[in-house]
């Protein structure tokens, strides 16, 4: 693939990559600094209600 080269959108220096982005260099930095261990959730389903009754539809005959 050919690469461009553009300023880094973080520090501004000249940056030849394929894909817009983060330099290599800003890109490592985030890894250490916001990178993390992904967590396992398990969350119960609970469908969602769209339509909630009104008072005509509960009415008794």
């Amino acid at each position: 693939m050919p690469t461009d080269a553009f300023a880094c959108p973080r520090c501004g220096s000249q940056t030849d990559e394929t894909y817009y982005g983060p330099c290599a260099s800003c890109r490592a930095e985030l890894r250490v600094t916001m990178g993390g261990d992904a967590k396992d959730l398990t969350v119960e389903y609970e469908p969602k209600m769209n339509v909630t009754p009104n008072a005509v539809a509960l009415k008794d005959d």
